[in-house]
């Protein structure tokens, strides 16, 4: 990943944990790696176990980020959230996988953080 992507994924990452803590919700753990993958926010809110995976896109050239969760993706993000929960005694909490889309335009600009709950089935 050269550095220009990372450091606008980590941009992501921090707006991201911005805007759920802003909600209420608490972190529990950030860039959490298994085997399996990685999830980059692990959060609670009220009972709930979220797994949010943090998608962001500089302009439209590669589609906007909802679209970069491909059905491969969505496997991967279910078995890192399977073992988080294992790993962490938690095999009868209640979880999901979120999204949080954040998009810039080419210049630059923040054009949306949006939260998207149950963007992945489990």
């Amino acid at each position: 990943m050269t550095q220009v992507r990372q450091r606008l994924g980590q941009y992501g990452e921090r707006l991201a944990e911005q805007h759920l803590v802003s909600r209420g919700y608490i972190i529990l753990a950030r860039n959490y790696r298994c085997p399996a993958g990685e999830m980059d926010l692990v959060a609670q809110a009220g009972p709930m176990v979220i797994f949010v995976e943090v998608r962001t896109r500089r302009g439209r050239g590669y589609g906007t980020p909802e679209d970069s969760i491909t059905p491969r993706k969505q496997a991967h993000l279910i078995a890192v959230a399977q073992t988080y929960l294992y790993e962490h005694m938690l095999d009868d909490a209640l979880w999901r996988i979120d999204m949080v889309a954040v998009e810039m335009s080419a210049q630059g600009e923040l054009l949306r953080v949006e939260h998207i709950e149950n963007a992945v089935e489990g």
